[in-house]
């Protein structure tokens, strides 16, 4: 009896928030045009800064983040947290440099930018590579991981006697039907309000983990509470608190170079050129909404250590899961945080819990989904297919293709169970494309004599490269550590880069302006300065609190 009444508890708690986020998102979108391409893609460029920060939050943070990052830190260490501080850096060259560029042009997707400068073979191209790899790659590792914490919460495996591949399979499906119902019948800005909600929720409920992990921690081992549990948790090993990795530390830490380095060109990557993040300040409604979202979302990112990284670090010394954690086996490292999450949360608040990570979980896929629908029909059916599609028959060619998009990614989802760890999977196969992209767009604006040729030429170069470094997969001197794959990054961006200066010097064609379209209000935020200079005053406090001159010391 007990058990069923908690049971009701979780169940009551978790259908309250998601009803309550769908009834607040269909409000909140009621009479929008969604019949022509800029309202269904890009909220009719209505955001402000408020839904576009929460909408960037919510697109990247995710299960696959909450599962992965703190599986990363309970099997190394603090320096996974260079993944969220870190982005603090490269959102404010969104803000500055990148979205003043996006806005001015008008920009709909990141390869329609490709094609005005390039042509169109290369929007082609990046389009299709990068529409097949949300689908093969992105959705699936996001439907996974949501499934991953479900199947703990609620032992969906022990409850119907079904395997662990047979419960995360339903859920996954579960997931992606529901997740797809708000990217293909809504639209971007019924994603961006429902991210914005659960954005809300899950700061809540992020923050409130570590203060019961650390309060369940403090009574398991020392009889005590929240202050008990971080002494023992700081005391028991310094080092497992410092996010200032050695040069040489294997993988999934982040070693101490790779910050300024590989971590911060894979950041400019993911925050200022990865359509499924930047469709959401290109919505905005001015570039001082713009602004206000990008530079607000980099606070909130400082933030992430405290729910995606210390909670791992708990999971690591807490007794009662440690038998629950190491029953996964070599997929240990993804059952570390959902463990601690089904023993530390009361129940009564397990099904808010719940509803929070679902929604995390929707707002990742959905918002992926959608970018992909985007891309899909606006760079590759609209262009390539039917030029002369009307913007009815755009949104429904993407609403079509989504429903497509969607199933492969159920299909595939289930077997990412194979991968061992599902950020280090996600982030090392993305490096694929990342750096391509990049240096494409920068191209862009930086040098404006290139050759139409160069962005093929630099992606032949890169995944050559990149590809290599994989198969050989080098070790450092001295050990049998693998090299971590964002040196390859280190050095593959400045390499890349200076062959498109020599082509843009020695190879030069026709110059090429970067347009002014007027397609929204392009004046700055007035108090950007200040607002910035604080953000990057507290990532360095950050850092400096989990190094050997703070607490790991």
């Amino acid at each position: 009896m007990a058990f069923f009444n908690s049971l009701a508890w979780i169940g009551i708690s978790f259908l309250f928030f998601t009803v309550l986020v769908a009834v607040i998102s269909s409000w909140k979108t009621r009479g929008d045009n969604l019949e022509s391409a800029e309202g269904y893609f890009l909220a009719g460029r209505g955001l402000p800064g408020i839904v576009i920060a929460g909408s960037l939050l919510l697109t990247n943070l995710s299960a696959e983040q909450l599962v992965g990052l703190n599986g990363q830190s309970w099997v190394s260490n603090m320096s996974p947290i260079a993944w969220e501080v870190g982005s603090m850096f490269t959102l404010l060259v969104l803000a500055y440099y990148f979205l003043p560029c996006y806005l001015k042009m008008g920009a709909m997707t990141i390869p329609s930018l490709m094609e005005q400068r390039y042509g169109k073979g290369t929007k082609t191209m990046f389009s299709l590579i990068i529409v097949v790899m949300y689908s093969i790659l992105n959705l699936p590792v996001i439907l996974y991981s949501g499934a991953v914490v479900f199947e703990n919460i609620f032992d969906i495996s022990g409850m119907f006697g079904w395997s662990k591949f047979q419960a995360v399979a339903v859920l996954c499906v579960i997931i992606g039907i529901i997740g797809g119902c708000y990217a293909i019948f809504g639209g971007l800005k019924a994603v961006a309000v429902s991210d914005t909600i659960n954005g809300i929720g899950l700061i809540i409920g992020g923050l409130l983990v570590p203060f019961l992990g650390l309060w369940a921690l403090g009574h398991e081992c020392c009889g005590g509470g929240i202050v008990e549990g971080w002494q023992f948790m700081v005391n028991s090993d310094p080092a497992k608190m410092n996010a200032i990795s050695a040069w040489n530390a294997p993988e999934p830490e982040v070693p101490w170079p790779l910050i300024i380095t590989g971590m911060f060109f894979n950041n400019l990557y993911w925050w200022c050129t990865n359509q499924s993040f930047v469709q959401r300040a290109l919505a905005a409604k001015s570039l001082k909404e713009g602004q206000k979202g990008a530079i607000f979302c980099g606070f909130l990112k400082c933030l992430g250590p405290l729910y995606l990284v210390i909670p791992g670090i708990i999971a690591f010394y807490l007794p009662s899961i440690q038998d629950k954690i190491q029953a996964a086996g070599a997929s240990a490292i993804d059952f570390a945080y959902p463990a601690l999450i089904a023993q530390i949360i009361p129940k009564p608040v397990l099904g808010f819990f719940a509803a929070v990570m679902f929604g995390a979980i929707l707002s990742s896929f959905n918002s992926v989904l959608n970018s992909a629908s985007t891309m899909f029909t606006l760079d590759l059916y609209r262009s390539s297919i039917d030029p002369s599609a009307s913007d009815v028959k755009c949104v429904k060619v993407g609403k079509i293709y989504g429903t497509i998009a969607g199933i492969v990614s159920i299909i595939i989802a289930p077997f990412v169970m194979n991968a061992q760890g599902i950020t280090t999977f996600l982030n090392s196969m993305s490096q694929f494309v990342s750096l391509p992209v990049l240096c494409t767009i920068l191209g862009v604006f930086l040098f404006r004599r290139l050759p139409k040729y160069t962005p093929k030429l630099i992606t032949a170069v890169h995944v050559i490269c990149y590809g290599a470094f994989l198969l050989i997969a080098p070790c450092y001197p001295g050990t049998e550590n693998p090299i971590h794959y964002l040196y390859a990054m280190a050095v593959l961006f400045p390499v890349e880069m200076l062959i498109m200066w020599y082509l843009n010097k020695y190879k030069a064609q026709e110059e090429c302006v970067v347009p002014d379209v007027g397609a929204v209000d392009l004046t700055p935020w007035k108090y950007r300065h200040v607002v910035s200079v604080a953000g990057l005053i507290l990532a360095v406090v950050i850092y400096i609190f989990f190094s050997p001159l703070g607490i790991a010391g």
